[in-house]
């Protein structure tokens, strides 16, 4: 058939139409939520379901407790105020979202007015607030989340006023102002504030369907298509990029939002279907060493925490063992600091049903994902509190809220974490001094400070130079025997014009013992490599290639294989300048040496608890024979 200049015309005009058309039929697709409250999370009748659980099983019971001890302790206490901190009003923003979460629980599972009497007081206090603070958009995603939650729980002893007052805040607050292109940012990014601010604000449309139904379905279309951007960030494997910290917060409220999205309409729209997102509970899982501790890198603290959103993901795929850590809380004979969590209330909707008694140890012992920050997590047992443990990061330090810290890894055996990372340093501490902190390029002010730059982790420094901002590396080559765990990663892009090449592998060998090995060549010029380990103070070194360190009465022997001759030495790791906050009770222990021009070295360095009477001469191989008969 002949195609004349009008066909094309129309097929052209078509495919101009056709993104309308998709995005019309898709808005379509949003069916209303139910018209009566609640219509959040948690259905009418869905709480028999929890007090029967709470009835016979007594872990989840003192959970429940401990949710209604909190509740009758925020009654006491005023309502939150609106103080900022420096350009931040997200404490008080998470302030209220725990306690009106926690008080309209404590309403719906006991039917009490006095806990949904105090949340309308707290609503009040928060919708009379001038603004929430859009210029740091955080704080109005988990204020309008707060709200929503609040509004729709206990709204059938809302009085009108109240009802009218409280939702009119929700929209001009909270939904009214994400659609101002100074506030919305959130909604291109693919980090952590796509999946708050998202969450939050749908929450809000949800909670006030029946009053501003055209302005909510346009949110719910939005959302559904921006969440996708940090969803992508899961893929391939589950890793996340921002760390355990971010983990928790961006993951939540993902699962938040998605949890919403399928009690409201009964679906999520494959959401959770993409790539990655149904594996990232192995990814957080693995991330907790024997001692309880998190693998910290980026800006994150060291302390593991329950994860109500870890109970969703056991539920959705049917996986028991990927509670295997959080059972271990639930199990605490006092479970009351847990009621600091915000979200704590949601553990009681997805994990109810659950079996504590079914959930077994997962079956491998290393993990991998690959991604924007990929990661190897390997460990000799799930079960022996003693065991080895290993968390090595690599990626890049062009991520969200990475530190130079690519190759960096921590260690632990004997219950004591050896390897140590410092995390995070509070950002108001920096930004109130007007320092900027978010800069990525190689000079930016960022990396002055003490605790993101390379120097302090446990990683290789080169000629007393930065890593490369713009380098990246990821796992190349990982496996798993009882003879050796193992990940090896090319970290050559992270010292580009410092080094030729650089290699770096990690292993536990025999279930026993750790290898860290670094196979580096010196460009045209030689090259001053650096290596050291964070460790707790307490680090004897007598001027030889073994250092003893000691922590807790335990001790562990860091020595160097290879080079020959070389002397261990530490460092100290206070500040050096007025900004740096105190590292007590650490150390960096570690060498230096200088590769010639265009020579090859291997660094090899071994760590050993005290129990270990032998080590393995096979490990003094090249990285390319690891994992090889």
């Amino acid at each position: 058939m002949k195609i004349t200049i009008s066909h094309r015309l129309l097929a052209i005009g078509f495919l101009l139409f056709l993104p309308v058309l998709i995005n019309f039929t898709f808005a379509q697709a949003v069916p209303n939520p139910p018209s009566d409250h609640p219509r959040i999370l948690l259905m009418k009748g869905e709480e028999k379901k929890i007090q029967k659980t709470i009835q016979s099983d007594p872990a989840w019971r003192k959970i429940h407790e401990a949710i209604l001890a909190e509740s009758d302790n925020i009654i006491n206490l005023p309502p939150v105020e609106r103080i900022q901190i420096g350009r931040r009003l997200l404490d008080k923003s998470r302030e209220a979202l725990r306690r009106i979460f926690h008080l309209a629980y404590a309403y719906r599972l006991t039917n009490d007015k006095k806990y949904a009497q105090r949340t309308e007081k707290e609503m009040l206090a928060i919708a009379a607030f001038g603004d929430w603070n859009p210029t740091h958009y955080l704080d109005v995603g988990e204020m309008t989340m707060a709200m929503a939650i609040g509004y729709d729980w206990v709204y059938p002893e809302l009085s009108e006023t109240s009802r009218k007052t409280i939702s009119q805040a929700i929209i001009e607050k909270g939904l009214r102002t994400s659609l101002e292109e100074r506030y919305n940012n959130f909604v291109r990014v693919s980090n952590n504030w796509n999946q708050v601010c998202n969450a939050g604000i749908t929450f809000g449309a949800l909670a006030v369907f029946e009053d501003e139904p055209d302005l909510a379905k346009q949110l719910f279309k939005r959302a559904i298509n921006s969440i996708k951007l940090p969803m992508e960030d899961y893929a391939p494997d589950g890793a996340y990029p921002e760390g355990y910290g971010y983990w928790n917060y961006g993951t939540t409220f993902n699962v938040l939002f998605l949890s919403a999205m399928e009690k409201a309409f009964g679906s999520d729209y494959n959401l959770s279907k993409r790539p990655g997102f149904m594996d990232t509970p192995a990814y957080l899982e693995f991330m907790t060493g024997p001692t309880g501790l998190a693998f910290n890198y980026s800006d994150s603290g060291q302390g593991g925490s329950l994860s109500p959103a870890m109970f969703w993901f056991a539920q959705k795929s049917n996986n028991p063992s990927l509670l295997w850590v959080e059972k271990d809380y639930l199990k605490q004979d006092d479970v009351s600091r847990f009621a600091r969590n915000r979200v704590l209330p949601a553990l009681m909707i997805w994990g109810i049903g659950i079996p504590l008694d079914k959930v077994t140890p997962p079956t491998k012992k290393l993990w991998v994902g690959q991604g924007k920050s990929p990661v190897a997590l390997m460990r000799s047992s799930w079960t022996d509190p003693n065991a080895v443990y290993v968390g090595f990061k690599t990626g890049s330090p062009a991520v969200n809220h990475a530190h130079m810290d690519v190759g960096s890894f921590v260690m632990e055996a004997d219950g004591v974490r050896w390897a140590l990372d410092l995390g995070a340093q509070d950002y108001n501490s920096l930004e109130s001094i007007g320092m900027s902190i978010w800069g990525k390029e190689q000079d930016a002010e960022r990396w002055t400070v003490k605790r993101y730059n390379n120097f302090i982790h446990n990683t290789l420094t080169v000629n007393d130079q930065y890593q490369i901002v713009k380098g990246y590396a990821k796992i190349d080559n990982s496996g798993e025997s009882k003879e050796l765990k193992f990940a090896v990663s090319d970290l050559s892009e992270l010292y580009e014009g410092q080094l030729a090449t650089a290699r770096r592998g990690i292993g536990i060998v025999n279930d026993a013992y750790v290898v860290v090995r670094d196979e580096v060549k010196a460009p045209n010029q030689a090259a001053k490599v650096r290596w050291v380990m964070l460790a707790p103070e307490g680090v004897i070194t007598n001027g030889t290639n073994a250092a003893v360190l000691t922590k807790d009465s335990k001790k562990l022997e860091l020595r160097v294989d290879s080079p020959a001759g070389v002397k261990l030495q530490t460092w100290s790791t206070a500040p050096t300048t007025g900004y740096d906050v105190p590292n007590e009770g650490t150390v960096l222990v570690g060498f230096e040496y200088e590769v010639p021009a265009g020579a090859s070295q291997t660094l090899q360095v071994s760590l050993i608890p005290e129990s270990v009477k032998s080590i393995s001469s096979s490990m003094n191989r090249p990285l390319s024979q690891w994992g090889k008969k």
